[in-house]
């Protein structure tokens, strides 16, 4: 090769160097550029992330005040982004608003004024104009010095959040009162229980952490810490949802030793089927904050909500018998048929929006519970008050079987023979009956909220009062309790008219039943649903114990006395002879009043031994929501403020 050619290539490879350092100089300098252009933007992001969040972390407002800006310039300063008065190279614009979600799904600021559930800031800042950005410029004719900087950020606070509880009314305990409950709760289990009085009244008066019960059932269910939504949904037996209570209970010590004894009785004769969900007692809904969660449950409502809920997912039926000496026996059988809902969790926006139904509404409800009471009372052909009422109903009765019959009971024999011999009226009166009541479910659900200020913050929740049905008879066990077959009600022959032969020396034969035919007695009626409007204000926050509402006295017990008045009374004449017709119409005003002499006797002896066992027994089920409290909780904004945007 010749030296021309050598010293030609010479000069090529230096005008390429030349080329490739000025291209590499170019590319540095934007690089650079860019780079110095980036980081003020990231500060000027900064500066508005950080002056969102302080403006919505502390409530700041827009409507009549103008703590939003002041929060937000507040917190610009201390990061080194002063905004001076007519300076335009710096501005820090603040906007009061909502967040909605649209139709793609996604987050949309809408400013409004009067609204801080969101604070949009926007920041701005200019700064020299970069060296390549101002040759470009410079080439398009457009060319300025400074270019203007924005940044946006939107921030919230956490959406509000509420709870409905459901408290029973049985809030002290005595002897008698422990023993139904100790066969009421170990029957639903499908055991015996013998607590004391005392042991029931420690359950009422001990509260569980719902947080840490349900932390302590997920390492039982072997679910991973904080899902809680699997962890509703997955099956556990009662035995894990109460030795959960007694783990937790376990942490606080000596001092609720006894009551954790009592739990223990009660976890021995639980099913160990792993066939229950704890969502089907407590409901939180999707998108709870764990901090709501940090709230108190009653131990007895827990206890009793798992009895009812493993009840319900059996067969088995409570069934055990109570007895007052020398009076009456009470045969009790009860069947869950819907397990309760005791407490919700959730947001009361969505609930609100979805109204009484859906996934998001919080709702609380009572048990749907069906029981069926055998009454035998002896006693009945004994108290004094009876027998002076079946007396007083020898008279009208005789006369209403001869204006029936054409049958003189009480002249079957005439005066003169009478002084020897005799046959007189005997009335009797049955000492057996059934009562049934079946009780739906009654329910609570959030219809309305406010939050204004945490001062001034409103829950308002609708109450329906359960229907009950309520029967006095003689009731068919097999299909008191079936899904399929309607409650067969029968009248019960609760006096029957008969004769017996007396001698003034040898006594009395034996009794002559239905020669007179009978009195047969039977009511049936309901408890009609009742709505009404719950407003809790002030209502108390998340995390403290409940304000509860009474619900207007409707209570089952009151209508089982109603019931008891409207006892229904027909004539049985005997198989013959028979009844001419319209001869009813002439004994009405007897069959009034023997009507009357019915109820009083039946109510005054019923009532006084009904009302004491129907309404521990209510209690200990916890569906008389006539007599409950519906508990309310509302927190306005739960935790601190976020970026949205």
């Amino acid at each position: 090769m010749s030296p021309r050619l050598r010293s030609g290539q010479r000069g090529a490879i230096g005008l390429v160097f030349a080329g490739t350092l000025a291209l590499a100089l170019v590319f540095l300098l934007l690089v650079v550029d860019s780079g110095r252009l980036y980081l003020e933007k990231r500060k000027l992001q900064a500066v508005a992330d950080t002056a969102a969040l302080e403006a919505a972390n502390r409530g700041g407002q827009c409507a009549g005040s103008t703590t939003a800006v002041d929060y937000a310039k507040q917190n610009a300063t201390r990061n080194g982004f002063t905004v001076v008065a007519n300076d335009s190279s710096r501005a820090l614009a603040v906007t009061c608003g909502t967040l909605l979600t649209n139709a793609l799904n996604t987050r949309v600021f809408t400013a409004d004024a009067t609204k801080n559930d969101a604070i949009r800031v926007v920041a701005s800042r200019t700064v020299t104009t970069g060296i390549a950005n101002g040759v470009w410029r410079l080439f398009s004719g457009t060319y300025n010095p400074n270019t203007t900087l924005t940044a946006t950020a939107v921030a919230a606070l956490a959406p509000p959040v509420a709870q409905l509880t459901i408290r029973s009314s049985l809030l002290t305990v005595n002897s008698a009162q422990s023993d139904i409950l100790n066969k009421t709760i170990g029957g639903l289990l499908g055991g015996g229980l013998s607590l004391t009085a005392v042991g029931w009244q420690g359950l009422i008066n001990t509260n569980v952490n719902l947080l840490s019960y349900l932390d302590q059932l997920a390492i039982q269910a072997n679910v991973a810490a904080g899902d809680y939504a699997t962890l509703l949904n997955t099956a556990v037996s009662a035995t894990q949802l109460i030795d959960a209570a007694v783990k937790v209970l376990q942490t606080n010590g000596s001092a609720v030793a006894a009551t954790i004894t009592n739990v223990l009785a009660i976890e021995a004769i639980a099913p160990n089927t792993k066939v229950l969900k704890l969502g089907d007692l407590l409901n939180v809904a999707t998108g709870t904050p764990t901090a709501a969660l940090n709230t108190d449950v009653q131990l007895f409502q827990l206890l009793q909500g798992v009895a009812q809920l493993s009840n319900g997912n059996s067969l088995v039926r409570a069934d055990f018998q109570l007895s007052v000496p020398l009076i009456a026996t009470f045969s009790v059988k009860t069947k869950v048929m819907e397990p309760p809902q005791l407490s919700a969790i959730g947001n009361p926006a969505l609930a609100k929006a979805g109204l009484a139904t859906g996934t998001n509404q919080i709702s609380v409800r009572t048990a749907q519970v069906r029981t069926l009471i055998s009454v035998d009372a002896p006693i009945l052909r004994t108290v004094s008050s009876v027998l002076s009422g079946l007396a007083a109903l020898t008279d009208p009765v005789t006369k209403v079987v001869k204006g029936l019959l054409n049958l003189d009971l009480a002249a079957i024999v005439n005066g003169l023979l009478c002084a020897l011999s005799c046959e007189y009226t005997s009335v009797d009166i049955a000492s057996q009956l059934d009562v049934y009541i079946e009780a739906a479910s009654g329910e609570s659900h959030v219809t309305d909220f406010t939050c204004a200020t945490s001062a001034t913050k409103t829950l308002t929740a609708q109450a329906t009062s359960s229907l009950a049905t309520l029967a006095v008879g003689n009731i068919d066990p097999t299909k008191a309790f079936s899904s399929s077959t309607p409650v067969d009600v029968q009248p019960i022959r609760l006096i029957d008219i008969g004769t017996q032969h007396c001698t003034l020396l040898g006594g009395c034969a034996a009794r002559k039943p239905n020669v007179g035919g009978g009195f047969l007695l039977m009511a049936q009626s309901a408890v009609g649903q009742r709505t009404e409007s719950l407003f809790y204000s002030p209502v108390a926050e998340m995390n403290l114990p409940p304000t509860y509402k009474s619900i207007s006295s409707i209570n089952i017990v009151n209508s089982l006395g109603n019931t008891l008045n409207g006892l229904q009374v027909t004539y049985a004449p005997p198989p013959a002879p028979a009844v001419p017709n319209g001869a009813l119409a002439g004994v009405a005003t007897l069959m009034a009043t023997i009507t009357t002499t019915l109820v009083g006797l039946v109510q005054g002896l019923l009532s006084p031994l009904l009302d004491p066992i129907v309404n521990t027994l209510l209690a200990a089920l916890g569906i008389n929501l006539g007599n409950a409290e519906v508990g309310a909780n509302l927190t306005c904004h739960m935790g601190r403020a976020y970026l949205v945007i």
